[in-house]
């Protein structure tokens, strides 16, 4: 596969921004998969190269890259050196990386040609209302050129690529935990430091240690140590602030909020239908002594809500085990075993409700594909 990006300057919600066009393209049949980013850093084209792994169903044994600082350290031929996280990051997922020569006509042609087709027929005097409208036309766009019959291989990409899938490698579990960000410690009113300001977690990870980073250069991004994401929010251009998503706080509830046993016990019930101990693991938290059975399944039940059914299954399992069905078990265990589960982003505020404040610093100016 080869993967490159282009840098541009559109216009976003009524103003000129700087952007990033990324591609991934698979070599045999030219299936597209393409992402948009403010930044274009480290993270961001990690993020960039999992999603489309994911959208893809699966990835080739090498990958084609140019010589940017942030595969290469040393481009020259003498003295030539990968970027040792790209290598980890490649490491991790069993691909082959190899490098396009400065002014290779083959290698860089065949991923520079599809930008000038971006751009004819993407860019050019097209503009958006926010990023989010930007972002889901791209993919619109996306669709059509893999839904269109290529000129060379005489197929639809999307076509071709179910003769491909049976060659790529198998994907991992989990996905990449080298580039996480940077490690925070939320308080005990649900709150993490970055960046000068303060940004709100879920409820139930007050106290804990929380992995925080910038994806896709607009949004602050929460993960557990377990690599669930908890918590979005677009980045704020201020200092000082405190943003808070309410949604976090539902679970800071009076005690005449809570539900009776018996209705956290039918939800539990319904939900783990299949899960053949779901009776023995009620009852045995429900006669647990000196443990206040409605407030630890009240939040039990509540702390299932943010992970999968085997997730909550394996915890269920092991309480049994150690006889012990307190909900500060259950958050513990579950916090740094669940396997990972990555979401859609949803950030606590709309893009264009705080507007953009990337200054347009660009190389490339729209005027060059103007008529």
């Amino acid at each position: 596969m080869f993967y490159d990006w282009a840098e541009y300057i559109m216009t976003i919600g009524g103003k000129k921004v700087k952007v990033y066009i990324h591609l991934t393209e698979l070599g045999f049949c030219r299936y597209k998969v393409l992402d948009v980013t403010l930044t274009v850093k480290m993270g961001d084209v990690f993020e960039v190269l999992e999603n489309a792994f994911l959208i893809m169903g699966g990835l080739t044994q090498r990958i084609q890259v140019d010589n940017a600082r942030i595969f290469v350290t040393d481009p020259s031929v003498v003295n030539f050196k990968w970027n040792e996280q790209f290598l980890q990051f490649c490491g991790f997922y069993g691909i082959h990386p190899t490098r396009s020569l400065p002014g290779h006509p083959w290698s860089k042609g065949k991923v520079e040609r599809p930008f000038q087709y971006i751009e004819d027929h993407f860019i050019t005097n097209n503009s958006f209302d926010s990023f989010e409208d930007l972002y889901q036309k791209l993919k619109v766009f996306e669709k059509e050129i893999n839904d269109k019959v290529h000129s060379i291989t005489h197929k639809k990409p999307s076509e071709l690529l179910a003769e491909e899938k049976p060659h790529f490698l198998e994907m991992p579990e989990n996905r990449y935990a080298g580039h996480r960000g940077e490690l925070r410690k939320a308080t005990k009113d649900c709150l993490i430091a970055f960046g000068g300001n303060r940004y709100s977690v879920p409820y139930l990870y007050a106290g804990q240690d929380v992995w925080v980073r910038i994806s896709k250069g607009l949004y602050v991004t929460v993960q557990s140590n377990a690599g669930k994401i908890i918590a979005a929010h677009t980045l704020s251009p201020d200092k000082g602030r405190v943003i808070i998503n309410k949604e976090h706080y539902r679970g800071h509830i009076q005690k005449s909020d809570r539900e009776s046993f018996f209705i956290s016990a039918e939800k539990m019930k319904e939900r783990f239908a299949s899960y053949e101990n779901i009776d023995k693991f009620l009852e045995a938290a429900k006669s647990q002594r000196a443990v206040n059975a409605n407030y630890n399944i009240f939040m039990i039940s509540r702390l299932f809500d943010d992970y999968s059914d085997i997730d909550c299954q394996s915890c269920m399992e092991e309480c049994l085990q150690y006889r012990c069905f307190t909900f500060a078990f259950v958050k513990g265990y579950i916090a740094h075993r669940a396997q990972m589960n990555i979401p859609v982003l949803s950030p606590s505020r709309p893009l264009h409700e705080i507007g953009l404040f990337y200054k347009a610093n660009v190389k490339r100016s729209m005027e060059e594909y103007r008529i």
